[in-house]
């Protein structure tokens, strides 16, 4: 098995890539505050949220350099450049789309649901890859599939919840993918105190799963 990238090998460190969703990005630099002294070192920015673009590098000057900042939802070659241009170190899809995996500067982490579409992740250069929506499948499915295909390095995200992080990682995922279940109302200017209990919660799962 190759070698990670340094940012990769980072998201992977991290176990956890906090999702940030909401109409507008206007909480976004609070809510990663919050998660960063938690203890969250990934961050991804979903491109449906107003403003992001902007929020990305925002963050990118706010937080440190330990800490690192993505883009997500990515569909398109413009919006690769963009989120680039604005200081994203990683992608992530919730498609796989080859070529643009294959073209990107940056870590490319394609969203997938099946051996085939995982396998054509990891031919087109992923170094991770989403297993999306994972939440229904479950870490058994996960076990499966590594079995297999034992160099895959998966990310499982889409309706999993902070209590099940850790079955995920001892079913061998890389890091798992939190939005809701962990950011709640944060991100539309909600409970920042609840969020940091919930980062918390998710963070020492993570090294649970790894003990």
């Amino acid at each position: 098995m190759t070698s990670l990238d340094p940012v990769s090998a980072s998201v992977a460190r991290s176990g956890i890539v906090a999702i940030l969703r909401a109409k507008t990005a206007d909480s976004f630099a609070a809510v990663a505050d919050v998660l960063v002294g938690a203890g969250v070192t990934a961050l991804e920015v979903t491109l449906t949220s107003q403003g992001a673009i902007d929020a990305l590098a925002g963050l990118r000057r706010q937080l440190p350099a330990t800490v690192a900042v993505g883009a997500g939802t990515v569909l398109t070659a413009d919006e690769a450049k963009a989120s680039i241009d604005a200081g994203a170190e990683f992608l992530v899809s919730p498609v796989l789309d080859a070529g643009l995996v294959a073209a990107s500067s940056v870590p490319f982490y394609p969203g997938t649901f099946t051996p085939t579409e995982i396998y054509g992740a990891m031919r087109a250069g992923a170094p991770l890859v989403k297993l999306f929506p994972a939440g229904n499948l479950g870490p058994g499915y996960l076990k499966d599939v590594r079995g297999p295909l034992p160099g895959a390095r998966i990310m499982p995200t889409g309706g999993i919840k902070i209590e099940d992080v850790a079955d995920w990682l001892t079913a061998g995922a890389v890091a798992v993918g939190l939005g809701s279940p962990l950011i709640g109302d944060a991100a539309a200017g909600g409970d920042l105190k609840k969020l940091a209990a919930r980062a918390r919660q998710a963070v020492s799962a993570v090294a649970i799963a790894r003990s």
